[in-house]
């Protein structure tokens, strides 16, 4: 029973359930059917509408085809139109550039430059288009007319603000006095900028659009003349200003010595006025102020005038450089990368030949005077070789990239200084040794020789330039130790220099010393040229660079001059002999002596009296410049002579040998001692 009731409530759920699925399943046929009417009437609208667009296209089509085709046409008038415009330009520009272009580009580069670009364009067309148009040769005359005219403003520009540098100012660049703490940094302005900018737009032109190198000689020509006036103005000023002031300072160089009035100017090289000066000195002036013997008169103006012309040279040197790196530095500007180096070449061959001559015609006037035996002469070329040699590096810097032979010109230049400096040094030294030995040329009083204080004061003048003569004589040797030991080879060649300068000046004294009959005269004669030498060596560097190869030397000066002190106190050797007791009998006071007796000691008082009297006499007129030596030896032979004259007076005080004893016994010790004490003094 139950189960019949289960059975019948589920018929009846599955039933309910059926019937909502069929009224879902009718629900969805009904909007089905809606959704069929729709679509059908969607279709006839779209199926309507594609009716009428295909109407519509049919109408649309031709007319935007037509529209398309007229806008093409109204296109085509107008670059027609245009370019007639264009082209009836070309035939216009000859006659609206006339003017700009016969006026020149003075004033306005810019519209002239537009002017210019306008008729190269209208060339351009001409020849492309109308090669036998006669406006193409009216065209073309014109740009060649406006490339002369701006040919001729970048020349005219260029020799119109080229101006040379002035001297002061390039003393201010290469810096007039080393001595000065600070140096403020100098820089030229060879161009106002203005034109400078100028002249730079007209060469940007000339090479991209005139196709002309004609402008690069222009420069060169203009810029090489400048340069060549600065270095002839500051020569002319060095000259002027030397005659007139002994001195050449810049502006900027003045200002600042006011600050500091105490300090010197500064110290040049050793020249030939350094060392004609010092040979005046010594010539007018012993060691202690003596007048000497040396006949050497310098003539003053003649040295200024030299020493001019080498510090003029030397500062014409330094300025080259200083001028060129300025001149490259505005050329790098102007001239095209690829044409720098050549036209700078160009621009400096006149200076540096000018300069290069100058520096030849130094050492054609040292070898002429070397061959007249002036070896003072080659002074000069040492402060201008050392000069050069420094400058040296700056110089090549300068000259990089310029052609082979003007990169060679300053080192053939030093070389020629070398050979000739080396010769003069070796000629100097044999003239020294083969001095001829004349006798109306020596010092009657025995002071030092014109050839000792000639020959040292030409070694000390080497002391300024000990690199540079050092390297004359390395120069000319062909060993593989110069090259490997330049510095310290140098040094020993030049200490072998003079080594052998003073010793052909020692032997040389030597034999010039047998010109006197006097052995004793001689004998000072050489003490006071040996003194002098060691003397000046030990006031100089020159003993150090003497030691280099000659430790000793400073001994054995001192044993010659010890020699010659000698061979002088034997001269009176003769008058110390009569104060001796050789071949005398012994005197008993209060005996009568016989008359051979008397005599004896009568002869001993008279013959120390007469040699006595005698050699003062002769040697009061002798010379003795030093001092100090002159001191020593007259106090060591005031002891000899003193102490054995009072020892002979005593031996005889109370012997009666003379009924006029004042006649022989004309003396006093002290008497004898101030007789000596006047020797080698012409004044007393």
């Amino acid at each position: 029973m139950i189960l019949n009731q289960d059975a019948a409530a589920r018929k009846s759920e599955i039933e309910e359930k059926l019937k909502q699925e069929q009224e879902t399943l009718s629900f969805i046929r009904e909007n089905l059917e809606k959704s069929d009417q729709l679509t059908k009437g969607m279709v006839s609208i779209l199926s309507s509408f594609e009716s009428r667009l295909m109407q519509l296209e049919n109408s649309i089509i031709p007319v935007h085809k037509q529209t398309e085709n007229l806008q093409r046409l109204q296109d085509n008038v107008e670059k027609t139109l245009y370019s007639l415009d264009h082209v009836i330009s070309y035939y216009h520009v000859a006659k609206e550039t006339d003017k700009i272009i016969r006026e020149g580009p003075t004033g306005r580069l810019e519209e002239y430059l537009f002017c210019i670009a306008r008729i190269q364009k209208a060339v351009d067309f001409f020849q492309d288009n109308n090669p036998d148009s006669p406006d193409l040769n009216t065209v073309k005359a014109r740009f060649e007319k406006g490339k002369e005219l701006l040919e001729a403003e970048f020349r005219s520009l260029l020799a119109r603000y080229s101006k040379p540098v002035p001297p002061i100012l390039i003393l201010d660049l290469i810096g007039g006095d080393d001595d000065l703490e600070t140096q403020e940094e100098v820089t030229l302005e060879h161009l106002p900028e203005a034109v400078l900018q100028d002249i730079i737009c007209i060469s940007g032109w000339l090479v991209e659009y005139g196709r002309n190198q004609d402008f690069m000689n222009v420069y060169f020509q203009i810029r090489s003349n400048q340069l060549d006036r600065s270095i002839k103005g500051l020569k002319e000023h060095f000259r002027k200003s030397s005659s007139s002031s002994g001195a050449v300072y810049s502006p900027a160089v003045q200002n600042k010595r006011k600050e500091t009035p105490t300090k010197k100017p500064p110290k040049r090289p050793g020249t030939i006025r350094k060392a004609q000066n010092l040979l005046k000195q010594y010539s007018q002036h012993g060691l202690d102020g003596k007048r000497g013997v040396s006949n050497f008169t310098p003539i003053e103006g003649k040295d200024d005038v030299l020493d001019i012309e080498i510090d003029s040279y030397i500062h014409c040197i330094s300025a080259f450089v200083k001028l060129a790196q300025s001149e490259y530095q505005l050329l790098t500007e102007i001239i095209p990368e690829h044409h720098q180096k050549k036209t700078f070449d160009s621009l400096i061959q006149e200076a540096l030949d000018s300069l290069m001559l100058e520096g030849e015609n130094i050492v054609s006037a040292a070898r002429r005077a070397i061959a007249r035996h002036d070896y003072s002469a080659v002074l000069a070329i040492f402060p201008i070789l050392k000069h050069l040699k420094q400058t040296k590096p700056e110089f090549d810097q300068v000259l990089q990239g310029t052609a082979a032979s003007t990169k060679n010109k300053l080192p053939t230049l030093i070389t020629s200084m070398e050979t000739t400096g080396a010769k003069a040094l070796e000629e100097f030294a044999d003239s020294i040794k083969n001095d001829p030995d004349k006798e109306y040329n020596m010092p009657k009083d025995g002071t030092v020789h014109e050839l000792t204080s000639n020959a040292i004061l030409f070694l000390q003048q080497l002391l300024d330039f000990q690199e540079t003569a050092g390297a004359m004589l390395a120069s000319q040797e062909t060993s593989s130790s110069a090259n490997s030991y330049s510095s310290e080879f140098s040094r020993k060649l030049l200490s072998t220099y003079i080594c052998k300068v003073l010793g052909n000046l020692q032997l040389n004294l030597l034999s010039k010393s047998k010109v006197y009959e006097d052995t004793a005269l001689s004998a000072i004669f050489l003490h006071n040229n040996y003194n002098y030498i060691l003397k000046s060596l030990q006031k100089s560097e020159l003993i150090q660079l003497v030691s280099v190869t000659q430790k000793k030397a400073e001994s054995s000066y001192r044993e010659l001059i010890e020699q010659q002190i000698q061979t002088y106190q034997r001269s009176w050797f003769k008058v110390i002999e009569y104060l001796t007791d050789r071949n005398m009998p012994v005197f008993q006071p209060g005996v009568k002596l016989k008359d051979k007796e008397r005599q004896m000691i009568k002869d001993k008082f008279k013959g120390f009296n007469d040699g006595l009297e005698e050699l003062c006499k002769i040697q009061k007129v002798w010379a003795i410049p030093d001092k100090e030596q002159r001191d020593a030896i007259r106090q060591a032979q005031k002891k000899i002579v003193t102490e054995a004259y009072r020892a002979f007076l005593q031996r005889f005080a109370n012997i009666s040998f003379t009924k006029n004893p004042e006649k022989y016994h004309k003396y006093k010790p002290e008497q004898v001692e101030d007789m000596i004490e006047k020797l080698f003094d012409t004044s007393a």
